[in-house]
């Protein structure tokens, strides 16, 4: 197929919003900017679009594919739609109360995260778990409550019965009701998530209801600016795009981050490589992950405080991104969790921020002024200020003198505060690969995001790793998986079947299948081919922990889940019964007229340095050679300590 228009890639993140195009000619090209900058344009992936096709001809668009934090900062920052809650009588509270876990075992004072919903509607039915109606449902004092909440204000609903993921007549008639009234969002939870335990799947819908306003008023706003002939996609947490019109709230949390993943592999894949560690280091948070041959995904997750049942990619964030805030408290160095965001960002940002990561290496020599992508100062863009980060850093130093006694240098603390980043980072990596029986000495770490490659080899370093795969798209690497990412829509089903009973369990799962497929149809985008995957989430009888294997004949299931047991917790049981708690059907397409691959340059020497910058390693000041990556050839040997900076990042080469 003979591309006619442009494609734009885009990952909305907190500090930056990082964009690759796909000129006509099939060309890549990338900018930055970032994602908030209040008198200078209203939305960060439109103004990209608007610069990149500025820069190198405007064109028709035919696909937007994007990925975003819109939904995620509304949930961090409680700025949802106000929802009311239609529930079972009774159970007013059970969302509320929760599971009563404590997050923290030694506090005596709980304090529970903000509820999502703004309302509470009990609603008198009651279907029990055989399917038999307890309690009729009251249809009238059902209308006169939803009118209530109506008249109030409120226009999102999200109905959450007893049972209702399995015996749903209720709910579809509180649905409708709610419809009929004049709701504007109206989620209901078997048609969210058809899964057992209330709460879980209570607390998704709420979360659906209140997000899916938020991210409908965002996808207007870029129909708009775009018009109405861009295709505009959207990246899932699960790795897979959708229509604009389908996205929901409920997949959008980690719209962004997924991107990434798809990236990482694709790219690590191409080079050779496939047992992966990701290391994803914005400007906000860093997001790492585990790959070996599959992506990985969770089922279950709690963000800011919510209990989220839907499929997401298994990613780890911790808060140390280059805008992390970097603070004394007295007795110790701290990095993060609060960040400088894009208002006012890093100290150097020249808009009166505070001391953070970046501030750090810039103040080391890691990161070059000259090299950095412009920042938008008062007066326009303008290089970072390197003394607005060295007055920063020595008003800690200060600090820390008057506390211990001995004056550090500006440079230890600079120093200081890295080696704790680095070890939250490296400690978030052995979470989600050595305490679940991965040797990461056999894995390549793959290093992305705008902040990645400044700390590739100190994080190797800190986890015994001894290769590191830096993409030459890595600072934009989230944006770039975009564009390689598949359409996908994941259908769900908790069925609570014995694992011999293979009959019920294939008639149920060729539903979900059939439903999968025509969902991933129904989105009318040429596809190039349809793949289906079948999983089953099995555990033992009166367990409450399931395991997902791939489908298929009981034997297989069995010993794929005594296998996945075995190296999660170190037993099996062989005497107990095995029961598939849900069953999901994913149907993956890849959209027609991929894109083309780079063209390949012959081997070859690296060249000269092109500077050489004083950087701060390892203690000392050394005399650090500084390469343009973009003039290395394949296969150039270059030795460390050196600097390759790029468009859009930097890699430091630490000594040896």
């Amino acid at each position: 197929m003979t591309e006619a228009g442009w494609e734009f890639w885009i990952d909305r993140g907190g500090t930056f919003t990082d964009v690759v195009g796909r000129r006509p000619d099939g060309v890549l090209v990338t900018h930055k900017l970032l994602s908030e900058n209040p008198g200078r344009y209203a939305d960060a992936a439109t103004a990209a679009i608007r610069a990149l096709q500025a820069a190198h001809g405007e064109g028709p668009i035919e696909a937007v594919k994007m990925g975003t934090t819109v939904a995620t900062n509304a949930l961090l920052e409680r700025r949802g739609e106000p929802v009311v809650l239609a529930i079972t009588r009774g159970h007013a509270d059970a969302l509320r109360i929760g599971y009563q876990a404590r997050p923290r075992l030694f506090d005596r004072r709980i304090v529970l995260p903000e509820a999502l919903y703004a309302q509470v509607v009990e609603i008198d039915e009651r279907v029990n778990a055989e399917g038999q109606v307890l309690q009729p449902l009251d249809e009238g004092g059902a209308r006169t409550a939803l009118q209530a909440a109506f008249d109030a204000g409120i226009r999102a609903i999200a109905v959450v019965l007893m049972h209702g993921y399995r015996y749903t007549a209720h709910e579809v008639r509180i649905a409708f009701l709610a419809r009929s009234i004049g709701f504007t969002q109206v989620s209901v939870s078997h048609e969210v998530g058809a899964l057992i335990k209330l709460v879980g799947r209570g607390d998704t819908t709420v979360a659906d209801a209140y997000l899916s306003p938020v991210l409908r008023r965002y996808v207007d706003q870029v129909t708009t600016e775009l018009g109405p002939e861009a295709r505009l996609l959207f990246m899932q947490s699960t790795g897979g795009l959708v229509d604009a019109a389908r996205f929901r709230g409920k997949d959008s949390v980690l719209s962004g981050p997924a991107g990434g993943i798809v990236g990482m592999v694709a790219a690590a894949q191409e080079a050779g490589f496939s047992r992966l560690i990701g290391f994803d280091m914005g400007g906000t948070s860093t997001d790492v992950s585990h790959y070996a041959g599959v992506l990985q995904r969770v089922h279950e997750t709690v963000v800011a405080g919510v209990r989220l049942r839907t499929p997401m990619m298994d990613i780890h964030t911790v808060a140390a991104g280059g805008g992390s805030i970097c603070t004394f408290d007295g007795a110790r160095l701290r990095v993060g969790p609060r960040s400088a965001g894009a208002m006012p960002g890093p100290a150097c940002y020249r808009r009166g921020g505070p001391l953070t990561v970046t501030d750090c290496n810039l103040a080391l020599g890691k990161i070059q002024p000259d090299a950095f992508p412009a920042v938008f100062g008062p007066e326009g863009d303008q290089p970072l200020d390197a003394e607005a980060a060295a007055a920063a850093l020595a008003e800690v130093a200060q600090a820390v003198a008057a506390a211990t006694g001995r004056p550090p240098s500006s440079a230890e603390i600079a120093e200081g505060f890295l080696a704790v980043a680095v070890e939250n980072m490296a400690r978030a990596i052995k979470q989600i690969s050595i305490q679940r029986g991965y040797d990461v000495a056999d894995y390549t770490l793959v290093c992305f995001g705008g902040a990645g490659g400044q700390h590739a080899c100190l994080v190797a370093d800190a986890l015994g790793m001894t290769r590191v795969m830096i993409h030459p798209l890595a600072g934009v690497l989230s944006a770039y998986g975009m564009g390689l990412a598949h359409l996908r829509t994941i259908r769900e089903r908790t069925v609570e079947t014995p694992l011999d009973a293979s009959a019920v369990l294939e008639a149920d799962m060729a539903v979900l299948a059939g439903a999968a497929e025509a969902d991933l149809r129904a989105q009318a985008m040429p596809l190039s081919a349809v793949a289906a995957h079948r999983s089953a989430r099995i555990k033992y009888a009166g367990a409450d922990i399931a395991l997902e294997v791939s489908f298929g004949s009981p034997s297989q299931m069995r010993a794929a889940f005594e296998a996945a047991h075995q190296q999660r917790f170190g037993f099996t049981a062989s005497d107990k019964a095995l029961v598939v708690e849900s069953l999901a059907a994913e149907a993956a397409g890849a959209p027609a007229g991929a894109q083309r691959k780079p063209v390949r340059s012959p081997p070859g020497a690296a060249p000269a340095p092109v500077a050489a910058a004083q950087v701060r390693m390892d203690g000392a000041e050394r005399s650090v050679s500084v390469f343009d990556r973009a003039d290395l050839p394949p296969q150039a040997v270059v030795a460390g300590p050196a600097i390759l900076r790029e468009d859009n990042g930097a890699t430091v080469v630490e000594l040896g």
